[in-house]
């Protein structure tokens, strides 16, 4: 596959994911993508990453593993894109094919359902059905949350997500094509693992947690021009604030890409999100960012939703613009 071919697979497999999402009865028969992955993951930290190995050992270790688990993932991808392309088949039902296939990597129907759920339990089931919705979607401690820090971790989330969840997948498969978007997923969800700071994975999983940040450097920044254009379409929204809130605290998070599409999202609702976290036993002195109202609820929830949507119709609009220019250049 040529990069026109690759463009031209990441719009395909964002569009197929937005109209039908993974079919739970696919899930229920083969589990999904990320869940072998993360078998993978399990088994290398199980393995090797053990506490009687020095600090140095289990980061060459770790940084090994990390490897393995990329040739596996990314040798699996290109075998199967090797084999449908070399199929007896038309190219469009050969595109079709792997664009089903890298739908997979696509989270844009799950993340709505997930955040939107939390909104759902914060407005009519109360504050300990909204901190029980938003515990399935971000790693904090959210025990101690208040409502308004249901809300911001659901917007977080949201905003986190839209960058590693939907535009870096297509990103990567719009310049890698399939092996490129399943290498992507193996390191983010590699970093999800074990990319942390516990005792147990701050040698092992080191590797793993700057190679993340190196593949999510421009898909981020990327994410804050999506979201300041989908601003221009939303009631109340403010896009240029959007733009200059991200350029203005987006560096101020933990992460070096998190904080972007963070701050692109409170810019644009006029909110104040981060500040300090808990993780575990662990308290995060974040950074507050956006200079809006920390007293989020489950309306801004709802409203970082419509935002989120406009998002990745511009997200899709913008791969889809990038397609036809390089078949039109031929």
């Amino acid at each position: 596959m040529g990069f026109t071919a690759h463009f031209e697979l990441a719009v395909l497999a964002v569009a197929i994911e937005a109209v039908v999402g993974y079919p739970p009865a696919l899930y229920a028969a083969l589990g999904h993508p990320v869940s072998w992955i993360g078998a993978l993951i399990s088994y290398c930290d199980r393995r090797l990453n053990r506490e009687d190995r020095s600090f140095a050992e289990r980061r060459i270790l770790g940084a090994a593993a990390l490897g393995f688990i990329l040739a596996a993932a990314g040798g699996a991808a290109f075998v199967i894109s090797s084999l449908i392309v070399h199929l007896a088949l038309p190219n469009s039902i050969a595109l079709c094919l792997l664009a089903l296939i890298a739908s997979s990597l696509i989270a844009q129907r799950s993340l709505h359902s997930h955040v939107r759920a939390v909104a759902l339990a914060l407005e009519h089931r109360g504050l300990e059905a909204g901190r029980a919705a938003v515990a399935a979607i971000v790693g904090r401690n959210v025990s101690a949350l208040d409502a308004a820090g249901v809300a911001r971790a659901a917007i977080e989330s949201l905003a986190e997500n839209f960058s590693d969840g939907i535009v870096a997948p297509a990103f990567w498969l719009a310049a890698g094509g399939l092996p490129g978007g399943v290498c992507y997923k193996a390191i983010n969800t590699a970093d999800s693992m074990i990319g942390h700071l516990t005792p147990r994975h701050a040698a092992f999983g080191y590797a793993a947690a700057k190679l993340d940040d190196v593949v999510n450097f421009f898909p981020a920044r990327l994410s804050v021009l999506w979201i300041a254009v989908a601003a221009m379409f939303l009631k109340g929204a403010g896009a240029g604030v959007a733009w200059r809130t991200a350029l203005r605290d987006g560096r101020g998070h933990a992460s070096p890409n998190a904080g972007w599409p963070e701050a692109a999202f409170a810019g644009a609702l006029g909110l104040k999100l981060g500040g300090p976290r808990r993780y575990g036993d662990k308290e995060i002195a974040d950074a507050w960012i956006g200079s809006g109202e920390s007293a989020a609820t489950s309306r801004d929830i709802f409203r970082a939703l419509a935002l989120y949507r406009r998002a990745c119709l511009v997200h899709w609009g913008a791969l889809a613009l990038a397609a036809l220019l390089l078949i039109v250049r031929g």
